[in-house]
């Protein structure tokens, strides 16, 4: 079991940041493109070793964003169309989720109903700040991965608010 606290940095620029374990040491770097179209983040490991590449698509109508993981896996998350609350579908992701996606609050389960990971937003912070729990450490930069992406499209959504 690996435990990861995740902190919102994005700003609408460049940005870097690490997601860092619960010894307080850096597990991943996140870089994100400053003017490169796609927006794309790539996350590396602490051996400085690309784990994933998160691209933004571009020309969607809803937000769509792909999750092309190093060792050839991929996966896509995209907004649905409602009108009350949000909501978001994973294609390609080969786990199930329960729990609410968008407020940070969820857990992974495979297809044998077994616990991979649970994702937890943590109250009372200025910023969006969030503890990730990988029960399968073969999922580690998947799960990563996937909160990445969901708190960049967090990210977006407040500021358009």
């Amino acid at each position: 079991m690996r435990r990861f606290l995740v902190k919102q940095k994005f700003r609408l620029g460049g940005e870097r940041f690490d997601i860092k374990d619960e010894m307080g040491n850096v597990a991943y770097q996140v870089e994100g493109s400053f003017f490169k179209i796609p927006k794309t983040f790539t996350i590396y490991d602490v051996a400085g070793e690309q784990v994933s590449e998160i691209s933004k698509e571009v020309l969607t109508f809803l937000p769509r964003f792909e999750i092309q993981l190093s060792n050839g896996d991929h996966f896509y998350i995209r907004k649905k169309l409602t009108f009350w609350k949000d909501k978001y579908e994973f294609d390609n992701l080969g786990l199930r989720i329960e729990g609410n996606v968008w407020d940070l609050n969820f857990k992974l389960l495979d297809d044998r109903d077994q616990v991979i990971a649970e994702i937890a937003k943590e109250l009372f912070h200025l910023t969006s700040t969030y503890t990730v729990t990988v029960y399968d450490e073969s999922y580690a930069d998947l799960v990563i991965s996937l909160c990445v992406a969901i708190d960049y499209v967090e990210m977006l959504e407040s500021q358009s608010n």
